[in-house]
């Protein structure tokens, strides 16, 4: 059961607990009859689970970047908070939309579930919007036949050990985000060019080179959007167990 499916199932029994109570017990206890332990517990407990519940569902969720598709943007390791209302309002669970709000924009880094395994979340960044053109080719992409320059700020980049040597820092400017990415200049990866249909997104790793996005397994439908990745509120170094104090607080671009 999902955590999501979890904390609806807690608000929904504590809630009813609390509620039976109200209705038919209460009145019927004398002053001096403690409340009973299960239904004290739901009453404690009701308005945190209900709190929580909605700040995740419908303001901001944490996530944790497993995995270094996203370098340099983002770090494994890295804990984020994801804009959940700035897609549209969802349900929890279901992930039915019951009021648009914005739609992705180029550029923007998101979350959503994976489409072959909806149970697992992946973030990438936004690349096609529906109805584009988009084309990869020698490492530069194409939108709508228009070339997405990049500009080489650092060869042979060594990012804290994290990528190997011959990899290249450049610039890309997509939308209206700026952002850095990196490239393995001596590594063949898939190219063409392919039309996104409408209600679809074209997501691809900043870690163009190392990165499992829609040039693989196609673009992303509208219904699997969690949010937009905004802020980076604690970062843990794996490998020296400690935190990465220069990461907290930084805004994802």
């Amino acid at each position: 059961m999902s955590f999501p499916a979890i904390m609806v199932l807690l608000v929904a029994v504590t809630g009813i607990i609390w509620l039976v109570d109200s209705l038919f017990w209460a009145s019927k206890r004398s002053k001096d009859q403690k409340e009973p332990t299960v239904v004290e517990y739901a009453r404690s407990f009701f308005p945190i689970i209900l709190v929580v519940l909605v700040i995740r569902s419908f303001i901001a969720e944490p996530f944790r970047i497993p995995s270094g598709s996203m370098l340099p943007t983002l770090h494994v390791g890295d804990f984020i908070l994801v804009n959940k209302f700035a897609y549209g309002i969802r349900l929890p669970v279901i992930n039915t939309k019951i009021l648009s709000v914005g739609e992705p924009q180029r550029g923007e880094v998101f979350v959503f579930r994976y489409p072959k395994n909806p149970k697992v979340d992946y973030i990438k960044r936004v690349v096609g919007l529906p109805g584009d053109t988009v084309g990869y080719f020698n490492k530069t992409i194409y939108i709508n036949g228009v070339e997405i320059s990049q500009a080489v700020k650092e060869k042979d980049v060594d990012l804290l050990s994290l990528v190997p040597m011959n990899n290249e820092l450049r610039t890309e400017t997509l939308g209206e985000h700026q952002h850095d990415l990196l490239v393995d200049p001596s590594r063949n990866m898939s190219e063409g060019e392919v039309v996104i249909p409408e209600g679809y997104y074209f997501a691809m790793g900043d870690n163009r080179d190392n990165s499992n996005d829609s040039r693989f397994w196609g673009p992303v439908p509208e219904e699997n959007l969690v949010g937009k990745a905004f802020f980076i509120w604690m970062s843990w170094d794996l490998n020296d167990g400690g935190i990465v104090w220069d990461r907290i607080g930084n805004t994802i671009n």
